[in-house]
């Protein structure tokens, strides 16, 4: 059979007698198969190289942060006081659950201490695994504990090593995501140096380790670059359902790590929900994604202790309703231009109803009041209408959930990632624009245009994720500050993809490919022009010294009892729990209802209230002991009223609402009532 097809390509007659024929043919059949041979020994050499580049950069990054983070402070060297006040606000109170784990006789009574604690709220037991994302402290004190490693590395040691060893999953994940995109593991080695290089912007792991979203995000870049390769046409599959299942666990293990999940998740869920109603991802997919993050949040909820905010989540109903609008209108994907256009905008109107009206629906059955702070917040960030509500003031004034600021840019554009984002962003969203307007046309219009343009003007499902993706977590970022390291680290992911795809410049320019170069030139840049500043970064010492903080831990050990319940505020009460273990009134994790109304009880300390008054709050709490600070008696952070007394006044009604915009002057005769 074989020498029958070959004959039939070299077009022969009389191959019988035609040896010279015969002899050619066996020189072609032996060229093929080495072709074949050197391509796929290129690939493999191809992919041992980038994939050893990948693990190497992300350890490198490790040790770059962990470094920085031990000359910051000089962590080896300070007292163990001082290292866990280095945990600062929030920071502190996580942490203070793995030492309460370690610190127990045993495993049992340590689950036991957390699901019935007594000592983080006063005057009430509350589950901790219900309340809080802190399986991750219950899992990494159940490793030190198990593992012999006691003798030679501290429990604070164990701990801080292991998010710093997230760090280099979290860059080796963005490197590989850029290498997906771009078809080259010279866009993850770009990407993952502008990581390093905007560091300021991209993390902030070295100096608040123990927050949620260091766990977590490691987590959502692996699940980005999972997401990645699953939207590739024609896998394998046994590739597929690989890539299902590392997309399912990394959902889930992102989900258990952070409060916020449910938030982040949505937006993706929206970047599903965009391609999919713009004929730009398969419906199948699109569907198997839905389900994953639904099948996630309900085995989080479940290990939570079926916790009510995330029965309640936007995310659950806006998925449940893009499933059944989609059973609604099947025939969503067909007609014409305008007839698409209209049942587009059709199906968006029937998920949005949908979606309030589940939701409002399982909010009610629950009563379900945890996350009405966070719509509050939108509600008086978006200038739909002044509010004396504290908690939603006490974000608005707070500038990590504000606009992000310019300089943010200018540090981006000193190492050229803003300008190659924007450059790669303006040509894939054009690409997009038009392929969405060649899907939604009729298909007599789309035979045309693919005669036409249609291998000109192309977008991958991959790629079209990622742009959708970035362009709305921009949005999230430009509006909150806090939210901008979800940004930032997907830009260099993007902005290095542009710079080092084939398919980005064949859109700009299709006969001249200037990609080679360019990316040379990018990396040159990044080695060159910042090892230095790195060099130098690294060669700076410093000590962690806050003698103040210190000799009030200390005294608080020497001179109260062990059962002394402390009020103050959510900051410094962190540091108390976990530096003394004394019981509080209340803490940073700001989640639920009752402790945030427990909280501005709490406050009325600062506010123009009477003693009296205050004294009776505080009793309601069993509070023995009240720390009061200067830097909020005399504060000078925020501007006139934004303090936290000014706060305080506008929510009890004793200032003007427009105190906010600071036109009034408060606080006049405030400290002597205090």
């Amino acid at each position: 059979m074989m020498s029958i097809r070959q004959r039939k390509e070299i077009k022969t007659t009389d191959v019988c007698e035609d040896f010279p024929a015969q002899e050619e043919n066996a020189k072609l059949e032996n060229k093929v198969p080495s072709g074949c041979t050197n391509r796929r020994l290129w690939t493999i050499l191809s992919l041992t190289v980038g994939g050893t580049i990948a693990l190497c950069i992300g350890l490198l990054t490790s040790v770059y942060l962990a470094t920085l983070h031990e000359n910051d402070l000089w962590f080896s060297n300070i007292k163990e006081v001082e290292r866990e006040i280095s945990f600062r606000t929030e920071c502190g109170l996580y942490y203070s659950y793995y030492k309460q784990m370690l610190q127990a006789p045993t495993l049992m009574q340590g689950f036991h201490g957390l699901i019935y604690d007594n000592k983080t709220e006063s005057m009430r037991t509350i589950n901790l695994l219900q309340r809080m994302n802190i399986y991750q402290e219950v899992f990494l004190s159940i490793l030190y504990r198990v593992l012999p490693i006691q003798k030679y590395l501290e429990p604070v040691y164990f701990y801080i090593y292991t998010l710093f060893g997230l760090q280099a999953i979290y860059v080796t994940a963005l490197y590989i995501t850029s290498w997906l995109l771009s078809g080259t593991w010279l866009s993850g080695l770009l990407a993952a140096l502008w990581y390093v290089t905007n560091r300021i912007d991209t993390t902030r792991v070295e100096f608040t380790i123990p927050l949620r979203e260091n766990w977590a995000l490691p987590f959502f870049a692996i699940q980005i670059a999972a997401i990645t390769y699953f939207l590739r046409p024609n896998l394998q599959p046994l590739s597929e359902r690989l890539t299902l299942l590392a997309i399912f666990i990394s959902t889930f293990l992102f989900s258990l790590t952070w409060q916020f999940n449910q938030f982040m998740m949505l937006m993706q869920a929206l970047v599903l929900f965009i391609l999919d109603s713009l004929d730009m991802l398969p419906a199948a997919k699109a569907t198997w994604l839905y389900g994953i993050q639904i099948t996630s949040l309900l085995l989080v909820c479940i290990l939570q202790f079926f916790n009510s905010m995330i029965l309640g989540s936007l995310l659950i109903s806006f998925n449940l309703s893009v499933l059944i609008a989609r059973k609604l209108q099947k025939n969503l994907k067909t007609g014409s231009f305008f007839n698409r256009l209209g049942k587009l905008l059709l199906h968006l109107f029937v998920v949005l109803c949908l979606t309030l009206f589940l939701n409002n629906v399982v909010k009610k059955i629950l009563n379900l009041k945890s996350d009405e702070h966070i719509f509050k917040f939108l509600k008086a960030k978006f200038g739909l209408g002044a509010t004396r509500d504290f908690d939603a003031n006490l974000y608005l004034c707070e500038e990590a959930f504000g606009l992000l600021p310019f300089n943010t840019f200018e540090r981006l554009s000193y190492t050229l990632l803003f300008y190659a984002y924007i450059f790669v962003l303006s040509i894939t969203v054009i690409a997009a624009l038009v392929v969405a307007f060649h899907n939604l046309s009729d298909s007599t219009n789309q035979q045309s245009m693919g005669k036409m343009g249609k291998c000109t003007i192309n977008l991958k499902p991959e790629t079209a994720y990622n742009l959708i993706h970035t362009i709305l977590f921009g949005f999230l970022a430009l509006s909150t500050m806090r939210m901008k390291y979800l940004w930032t680290s997907h830009m260099c992911v993007f902005a290095s993809f542009g710079l080092c795809s084939p398919e980005v410049w064949e859109l700009l320019l299709k006969s001249v490919h200037l990609y080679n170069p360019r990316r040379v030139i990018f990396l040159s840049y990044q080695f060159f022009f910042f090892w230095p500043g790195m060099m130098d970064e690294l060669s700076e010492l410093r000590e962690f010294y806050d003698p103040d903080t210190v000799e009030l831990m200390n005294w608080i050990n020497s001179n109260t009892p062990r059962k002394a319940v402390f009020a103050g505020s959510m900051q410094l009460l962190a540091g108390v729990k976990l530096c003394t273990g004394r019981t509080l009134t209340n803490h940073p994790h700001y989640e639920d209802n009752s402790l945030r109304e427990r909280t501005k009880a709490v406050y009325q300390i600062y506010a123009k209230r009477s003693p009296e008054e205050v004294h009776a709050l505080l009793r309601s709490f069993g509070t023995d002991y009240v720390i009061l600070e200067d830097s909020i008696c005399y504060e000078r952070r925020h501007r006139r009223g934004c303090r936290l007394r000014d706060l305080l006044d506008i929510a009890n009604g004793h200032v003007s609402i427009l105190a906010t915009c600071g036109e009034s002057p408060l606080g006049a005769g405030f400290q002597s009532e205090s």
